[in-house]
């Protein structure tokens, strides 16, 4: 099988985000990048899809600035083949990005199926999964915590709202999106980032995908962090002072009863 996974490099969650200057966006200088959590999930799942179908290869795709190789690379680590990479500003939007993903899928041989994320951490916009398979025409199944696969098929357990399930089967190739719980994503061996280092990433630039500025539909202005967060008070007294002061705080300060 010829298996791919479509990846994003996201800033870590402890990371210090800064803006820059037009608050356009976030500065991108100092950050701390990784592989997007939901993205290793999907990267695993290909690798297990692997195993089990001697002869598949897992190649990696991601488009955006140059850093994206790193993920790329965290992705060939854990046990992936090759990798592609298509060049695109550090501003690319959803729809950008699912373009050029697209285009250079389509410009592989064959594609038996596509994994994703539900989602990336830094946007948490789930889009890019959906556009990809509407770009190349073919099935898309969501929030997948478990998958069947068959002849040509797959059968994917997927969330839905208010806690419960749903099993949709569809037709491979198609566009499979993990969520957490699919599977535990497995660490990388310092052999396999050795080895990685030498694995091939395929370069591409935005027009070999057919891709161009016109295809960015959103921009972002006035970007504003959260205010500081305000320092707790402590509430001295018996128990039944407490609760007193305590209402009387949520009522008159908070207002929130």
């Amino acid at each position: 099988m010829n298996i791919y996974v479509c990846v994003k490099q996201v800033p870590d969650t402890e990371t210090k985000i800064k803006l820059n200057a037009d608050a356009s966006g976030i500065d991108p200088a100092g950050i701390k990048w990784v592989l997007s959590p939901f993205d290793e999930i999907a990267v695993e799942e290909a690798l297990r899809l692997k195993e089990k179908n001697a002869g598949s290869t897992v190649a990696v795709v991601s488009a955006g600035p140059s850093r994206v190789v790193e993920a790329i690379r965290t992705a060939l680590a854990m046990g992936a083949d090759t990798g592609i990479h298509v060049d695109l500003p550090e501003n690319a939007d959803t729809f950008m990005a699912a373009k050029a993903i697209a285009g250079a899928l389509k410009k592989e041989s064959k594609v038996d199926v596509i994994f994703t994320g539900k989602e990336a951490i830094d946007d948490g916009a789930a889009q890019v999964s959906q556009l990809i398979a509407e770009s190349m025409e073919i099935p898309c199944v969501t929030v997948a915590v478990a998958i069947e696969y068959g002849a040509g098929t797959a059968k994917v357990k997927r969330e839905i709202e208010g806690g419960a399930f749903e099993i949709v089967e569809t037709t491979l190739p198609a566009v499979i999106a993990g969520q957490k719980g699919l599977n535990e994503p497995r660490y990388a061996t310092l052999p396999n980032i050795m080895k990685a280092k030498k694995k091939e990433v395929k370069a591409l630039k935005a027009a070999d995908v057919g891709v161009s500025a016109s295809d960015q539909k959103i921009r972002f202005k006035g970007y504003q962090l959260p205010p500081p967060k305000q320092a707790g008070k402590k509430i001295a007294g018996d128990a039944a002072t407490q609760a007193k002061e305590l209402v009387r705080l949520l009522h008159e300060e908070a207002k929130v009863v």
